[in-house]
């Protein structure tokens, strides 16, 4: 069993709450399936051993399986419990057509945990999360009483949102307010040098008001800010793959005129990283975790030395100056402007 050292990585509060979450964390959409438990294993022993302890999963994420090999591989490394902090979530289910197959009906989350946890073979997961809003007409009230009851079942810890507007978050703490119910501590959004305004804009009066804590997914603009598709998308890369309709979708944004444009900014990046001595990817995700706002960074990895590379920006964090950020937002040249939002 690999030993837990967590003595150079940084923590950070998750939300106004005292849950501490290593500020680089591991995530499994898109690089954990079936077939990937030996390499997934690897990953968690490497990503252990250097002080992360927040792992994130989701019942949709290649429709369950990564929950079972989570599952597997946390009980074959034999961990503490009281030692890691894991996450999943609710919304998706696995595309199923019944009418209550999906959303955030009171059914479906309390079914979809209890399947989840199964599937984990947990007794428990730290954070549960609504993986969006349910804007089909399950009313809010309904939403947070369901996630109230997880947590007084100990089922759950906490729990948190995906992808919701600042309003439906402010909505759902209004409802537990005047319900006297939890409300939800985290929000977990797509963030990253070029997708800012949701993230520093319109969600800091959440911070502000309530220290929400953020768990944030696609730091690196699905690898485009790794610096990998400078010069085009190569075969055996993750947007080079022809076979996944999802990463196709993902692919054509950066086909766009737009898309090419941003990739151009990015070689200008890669020639800060090595400027300072690191990768594009370390330089960015760097770049992030100077946000206080941000309490962790969902890495994904799919072969071991990703795990490395990922966790070392730890130490581009660590000595990036304020004239190297003013640099880099020179480059991007896309920062929010909040006054203009508000």
């Amino acid at each position: 069993m690999t030993e837990y050292d967590p003595k150079d990585m940084e923590f950070r509060f998750l939300g106004n709450t005292g849950l501490r979450v290593s500020c680089l964390s591991y995530g499994g959409w898109l690089t954990v399936s079936e077939d990937s438990e030996k390499v997934t294993k690897e990953c968690f022993e490497i990503a252990w051993s250097r002080g992360v302890n927040f792992f994130d999963t989701a019942e949709i994420y290649s429709n369950g399986e990564c929950e079972t090999v989570f599952g597997n591989v946390l009980k074959s490394l034999g961990w503490k419990r009281s030692d890691y902090v894991i996450s999943t979530k609710l919304y998706f289910g696995f595309g199923e057509k019944s009418p209550n197959g999906r959303g955030l009906s009171r059914k479906h989350l309390m079914e979809g945990l209890d399947q989840s946890l199964k599937r984990l073979q947990l007794d428990y997961v730290d954070v549960i999360f609504a993986h969006r809003p349910d804007r089909e007409g399950v009313p809010m009230e309904e939403v947070v009483r369901a996630f109230t009851q997880m947590i007084n079942d100990g089922k759950a810890l906490y729990w948190g949102t995906s992808e919701w507007s600042a309003f439906e978050i402010e909505h759902a703490h209004h409802i537990a307010t005047k319900f006297g119910l939890i409300a939800p501590i985290a929000e977990q959004p797509q963030y990253s040098a070029f997708h800012r305004n949701r993230f520093e804009a319109e969600y800091k009066p959440l911070y502000d008001l309530y220290k929400y804590g953020t768990t944030i997914w696609s730091p690196l603009a699905g690898g485009v800010l790794t610096g990998k598709y400078n010069d085009g998308f190569a075969p055996g890369t993750r947007l080079g793959d022809q076979s996944s309709p999802v990463v196709q979708r993902i692919r054509k944004q950066w086909e766009t005129p737009e898309g090419q444009a941003k990739i151009a900014k990015v070689r200008e990046l890669t020639k800060i990283a090595d400027r300072v001595g690191c990768t594009t990817a370390q330089l960015m995700l760097a770049f992030l975790l100077k946000n206080k706002n941000v309490s962790t960074i969902l890495t994904g990895s799919s072969r071991a030395e990703q795990v490395v590379e990922n966790l070392d920006a730890l130490k581009v964090y660590r000595k990036l100056t304020d004239a190297d950020v003013d640099e880099i937002e020179a480059i991007l040249d896309n920062k929010p402007d909040y006054a203009a939002l508000y």
